[in-house]
This record gives structure tokens, C-alpha cells and sequence, in this order.
């Protein structure tokens, strides 16, 4: 063989190596220098654990099929919560004034010789009253037991709610014990005025109690004389009542029984 023709042997061999490196090489490796210095970096550093922008991003919401809803839970909850504490002062501050207001103008009354009712903090708890009703229809049969048993008030006990004055008070009779007029067990009141259908936030606590002496003498109350030991007076006893009187009310609308029933 002929220097010309191994020269061509050797030749065609050198071609047939460099197309076989060309298949083997993967995809987009034609796009820059086998050797360049930023493929050379990127091999160097390159981990197997390592995340792709793609695969991070695939992975922020684990476990999550759909990341839209998942992102709306979380925006529900987070204005949930934001929602409870933009409300929640606010409220509290309106009751903190309100009650503050009502307290300074009953005071203001209370002074008076004629004044019908008083009202003293519960161990100088705003949120819960003692209102001293002094004076009901003088020609009703239960200031007529008041006089005869030396009875100088009806004391009432008054709690008010976190959302008051969006919400009513919850009022009930301690002392002394009554019979009719509206009055349940545990000193409950049936009032509709009580009652969250029943009230407004414009109602002042000087007209809640004038509606409750115009409730008691209407419903033709009067003072125990003998007291049933064998049931509970007490403030649980009372709310079970007034929860009970609402439920029924809720579900066949408020009538006002005849007078004789009490």
C-alpha cells in the first residue's frame, strides 16, 4: 500500500470517529464550544440533589394538586384572621364607651329624689351591673307587696356581652323572688326587647329597665310568698330558661300570652 493510500485510509477512519462523537453528544451540545469556560463551570458545580427554578417551583406547594386553591385557603384564613382583629377592636371599644356613656347618665339621674331606678358596678366590673328598680306603678298589686313586706327594690343583675351594644344584655330578677309578670326561672325575663331579634343598639339601659317595670306590673307580678326550695334560683338556672325562650320564639314568633297566664 502506498503512502498516498494509507493517508486516505487513516483519513477516513478520523471522519468516521468524529460523526460517531456528533451522534453521541446530547441535544443543544452543538449550541457552544464543548470546552467553553461556562460549561466547564456548570459541569464542575453541578450536583445531582441540586433544584431548577422549574422544579422549586413545583415544589413550594407539596402535596398540592391544584396550588390556586391552595393559595386561596390561605388567603381565607389570613383575612379571616385579619378580619377578627380589625373587627374585634373596634367592638370592644364602642362597648368600653357605650357603657361608659350609660353609666355617667344613670348616675347623673340616680341623684334625683324621684329617681326610679339606681345601678352600681359588680365589683367595679363595667361589664356587669346591679340596677336597683326603686319604683314600679304605684296602684299595680306588686308595689302593693312591696310596701306590705317592706320590699324597698326589685334587684336586677345585668351582664353585657363582648359585641354590646350589637347585642343585647342578658338580665335577670335576684331578689326579690317573683311570680308571673314575665318572670321565668332563675329570674329569667321574657322580654322581647331581651332578645336578639328583639333589640337595637339604639335602646339606652334607662329604657330597657322602664320597659322591664311596664313588663312585670303588666304581667300581673308579685312577690313570692313561699318559695319552691326543690328548683335551683340561681344564674345557670336562668340562662337555660331565657335559651329556651328563645329557641321557642325563634321557631313560632313572639305572642304575648293572655295576662291570666302570666
Amino acid at each position: 500500500m502506498t503512502t498516498r493510500s494509507k493517508d486516505k485510509v487513516v483519513a477516513a477512519f478520523r471522519k468516521l470517529f468524529r460523526s460517531s462523537e456528533k451522534i453521541g453528544e446530547p441535544e443543544g451540545a452543538s449550541a457552544g464550544p464543548t470546552n467553553s469556560p461556562s460549561r466547564r463551570l456548570l459541569s464542575r458545580h453541578h450536583r445531582p440533589d441540586a433544584v431548577t427554578p422549574s422544579d422549586a417551583a413545583l415544589q413550594e406547594t407539596p402535596g398540592c394538586s391544584h396550588s390556586s386553591s391552595c393559595f386561596f385557603k390561605a388567603k381565607k384564613s389570613g383575612a379571616s384572621c385579619s378580619q377578627a382583629v380589625q373587627s374585634g377592636i373596634p367592638e370592644r371599644g364602642v362597648r368600653l364607651r357605650r357603657l361608659m356613656k350609660e353609666l355617667s347618665e344613670v348616675q347623673r339621674l340616680q341623684h334625683r329624689r324621684d329617681a326610679a331606678f339606681t345601678a352600681e358596678l359588680v365589683n367595679d366590673n363595667l361589664f356587669e351591673w346591679h340596677v336597683r328598680l326603686h319604683k314600679v306603678d304605684p296602684e299595680s298589686e306588686l308595689a302593693a307587696d312591696m310596701r306590705e313586706l317592706e320590699v324597698p327594690y326589685i334587684l336586677l343583675h345585668v351582664i353585657f356581652p363582648e359585641n354590646f351594644p350589637f347585642a343585647p344584655p342578658f338580665m335577670r330578677v335576684i331578689s326579690p323572688r317573683i311570680e308571673k309578670g314575665f318572670v321565668m326561672e332563675g329570674g329569667a325575663i321574657c322580654m322581647e326587647l331581651l332578645t336578639p331579634r328583639g333589640w337595637a343598639s339604639a335602646y339606652t339601659i334607662e329604657a330597657v329597665i322602664t320597659q322591664f317595670a311596664a313588663s312585670i306590673v303588666k304581667g300581673q307580678g308579685r312577690i313570692a310568698r313561699k318559695t319552691k326550695s326543690h328548683k335551683e334560683f340561681n344564674r345557670r338556672s336562668a340562662e337555660e330558661s331565657f335559651r329556651s325562650l328563645v329557641k321557642t320564639h325563634e321557631k313560632y314568633g313572639w305572642v304575648t300570652p293572655p295576662l291570666a297566664e302570666g
